[in-house]
């Protein structure tokens, strides 16, 4: 496929309302600005993907095309939004240590990754931050705030390349995180900046709000959910050439895939043959049976793949990233299955432009994902 999803190998949040707190195995990741007895408090969420897997995913997947990375965030919860609203990420200047800490911890956990720290707490290791007496690195800052110092230190720019990525949101917006990181992703991948990993943040004017409680809660890498953050990597991977056959024009049609094994390991690549002819062919002069013959499906094709069991999308129709390809033997289309999540039923879907409309086909095409070993 041409989205390739990379699990976190440690994500957490840092809040003010306990600046030394721990959060690393929370199952809920949260950002907001809101009040608590009347002083104004934010949190922020910490993402780290592994640096080997983002170079693996580059180099033996995307293979040279050009490429878009996306931080994509499930929301969970959310409470008092503004009609309009915007998040950042930066890639972080500083490695955290994650911890082993929830934010309802009594007595608090101080094993990792805090508001004022970046490691347990007993090392006090702080974050890179601005002040009179520290000198910033070039392109790198942080938000000082006297009353609780620390909250991170992130890359603003680096060699003229801007690495704030933001994503804007109103209330008809499903509220999921889908940022675009590509800059920094592609500065991670080249090693000009260290992958630290990334601090999502509310915009400044939200955070330590005292006049509203904007909490966004989204699942962490530690959820029993299927829904954890994930660093989706999309290219066109797609080739259309026809050859003898034909293309599809009507929906009156059967649409299907013809090698679909209903049960893949979580490794390597698949590829998935697509059977598409008309119910009623036009009759032809041939030696052979006219409804055996095969049909390509329109260019520009799309596929899609959701969650059975809850109707979740995985991956949406993307007329950039999920085209569906053509060779002289039918249509086909190829998913990565190490970049999906094992023991879960997936089904897949296809959208074609037939008869003047764009259909959308079930086919019932179903399989499971096992875990390899």
């Amino acid at each position: 496929m041409a989205v390739y999803k990379i699990f976190p190998e440690s994500d957490s949040f840092i809040f003010t309302e306990e600046v030394t707190g721990n959060a690393g195995l929370d199952e809920i990741l949260e950002i907001g600005g809101y009040p608590v007895s009347g002083v104004g408090q934010t949190s922020r969420i910490l993402t780290k993907f592994n640096n080997s897997e983002i170079q693996d995913a580059i180099n033996n997947k995307v293979n040279g095309a050009n490429f878009q990375a996306k931080l994509h965030l499930y929301l969970a919860s959310a409470y008092e939004l503004p009609t309009s609203y915007s998040v950042n990420t930066y890639p972080l200047y500083n490695e955290y240590t994650n911890g082993v800490g929830k934010f309802a911890d009594l007595p608090v956990d101080k094993t990792g990754v805090s508001w004022t720290y970046i490691s347990n707490a007993a090392l006090l290791t702080h974050w890179t931050l601005p002040s009179n007496t520290v000198e910033m690195p070039t392109g790198v800052t942080g938000s000082y705030n006297s009353t609780y110092v620390g909250g991170g230190s992130w890359y603003t720019g680096s060699n003229g390349v801007n690495l704030e990525a933001t994503q804007t949101l109103n209330l008809n917006s499903a509220h999921d995180l889908d940022i675009d990181i590509t800059n920094a992703v592609t500065l991670h991948y080249s090693g000009s900046i260290v992958n630290n990993g990334y601090i999502t943040k509310l915009s400044d004017d939200l955070e330590f709000s005292t006049l509203s409680s904007i909490r966004l809660k989204y699942y962490g890498k530690d959820t029993n959910t299927i829904y954890p953050p994930s660093l989706d990597i999309k290219w066109d991977d797609s080739t259309y050439v026809t050859g003898s056959l034909s293309t599809l024009s009507t929906d009156n049609a059967t649409i299907n895939i013809t090698n679909n094994k209903g049960k893949y390991i979580n490794s390597g690549k698949q590829r998935f043959r697509i059977s598409a002819k008309p119910k009623y062919p036009v009759r032809t002069f041939t030696t052979g049976s006219i409804y055996l013959t095969n049909y390509a499906l329109p260019q520009g094709s799309t596929w899609s793949m959701r969650d059975e069991y809850t109707d979740e999308m995985i991956i949406d129709f993307d007329s950039s990233y999920t085209k569906i390809s053509c060779d002289s033997e039918g249509s086909y289309f190829d998913i990565h299955l190490d970049g999906v999540q094992p023991e879960r039923y997936y089904k897949v879907l296809i959208k074609a432009e037939l008869g003047g409309t764009n259909a959308v086909i079930d086919g019932n095409n179903v399989f499971k994902v096992v875990r390899n070993g």
